[in-house]
């Protein structure tokens, strides 16, 4: 009974380890976010002088927009009018969209902590434990949003910069967490008591459901909201799509891609072939 019980309490820690970990990260809602099948090979910056779209690899490697005007890899482009007008569509979409992006990050970096805090409380033993690990909850938590501040906030979209910060973030909590989760069972387990053994195993499950309840409903919150950004980011390739000028060998300017890749993600409208 006492190798059964203390089994369950390690996989449940584990469990909850991964619940923590995860709903944390899915919830990053990003600029190329999957659930849109948009997505851009650039790293974005935007500020008040403009909008830069970089890259290590591929062709054009630096394209800067501004009040219509567009310089490639360091050389102006002569644009037409009607070309200038949605290059400054673009500009001001690409502006209104990061920080409705950085808004949900924000809030997604929130749920998953108040998860794992719930966590905390629920198995930390004494005020003085209790204390010490959600003061280092709390730092950790404030990173978290000081990373998103510093990036997506300030108009910076990096490839992988947030979501390997909040990793980082994340991930030593988690551990902290089923660190503690699993020594309380394994302290329950080797102690003999088999009625503190039930009470800890019967409190896991507990928690275990209760968090997988507040997080589906905070996830679905939050999906609603990065669904909402999709016919934005279907704006920016439409306007793409329309820009009549070309670059030195002949391609279109494409700063944002299309993957169709499920039958939830909504139909794109295929650009007039005239515009091609």
């Amino acid at each position: 009974m006492r190798k059964t019980s203390a089994t369950t309490l390690l996989g449940l820690a584990l469990a909850l380890g991964l619940a923590m970990a995860l709903p944390a990260q899915a919830r990053t809602i990003q600029v190329d976010d999957d659930s849109c099948g948009y997505r851009t090979p650039y790293d974005v910056r935007v500020d008040a002088s403009g909008i830069r779209f970089q890259r290590e690899d591929g062709k054009p490697g630096d394209v800067f927009m501004h009040d219509g005007q567009l310089r490639v890899d360091d050389r102006a482009l002569a644009v037409s009018a009607a070309d200038a007008a949605r290059l400054r569509q673009y500009e001001d979409k690409v502006r209104a969209l990061l920080p409705e992006v950085a808004g949900i990050a924000r809030d997604g970096v929130d749920v998953g902590f108040a998860a794992m805090r719930t966590v905390l409380m629920t198995f930390a033993e004494g005020e003085g434990e209790r204390r010490k690990l959600v003061e280092r909850l709390d730092r950790r938590h404030a990173q978290a949003r000081a990373d998103i501040d510093s990036t997506l906030g300030r108009g910076i979209w990096k490839h992988g910069a947030v979501s390997e910060a909040l990793t980082d973030s994340v991930g030593e909590t988690v551990g902290d967490l089923v660190g503690k989760v699993t020594a309380s069972a394994v302290t329950a387990a080797l102690s003999g008591d088999q009625a503190k053994v039930a009470a800890l195993e019967a409190r896991a499950q507990s928690l275990d459901k209760s968090i997988d309840k507040e997080m589906d409903a905070q996830g679905e919150r939050l999906g609603e909201r990065a669904k909402a950004l999709c016919p934005r980011l279907q704006a920016l390739d439409q306007l793409q799509q329309q820009f009549q000028f070309r670059l030195a060998d002949g391609s279109r300017l494409q700063l944002v891609t299309y993957e169709k890749h499920n039958d939830k993600t909504p139909a794109k409208q295929e650009p007039d072939v005239a515009s091609r």
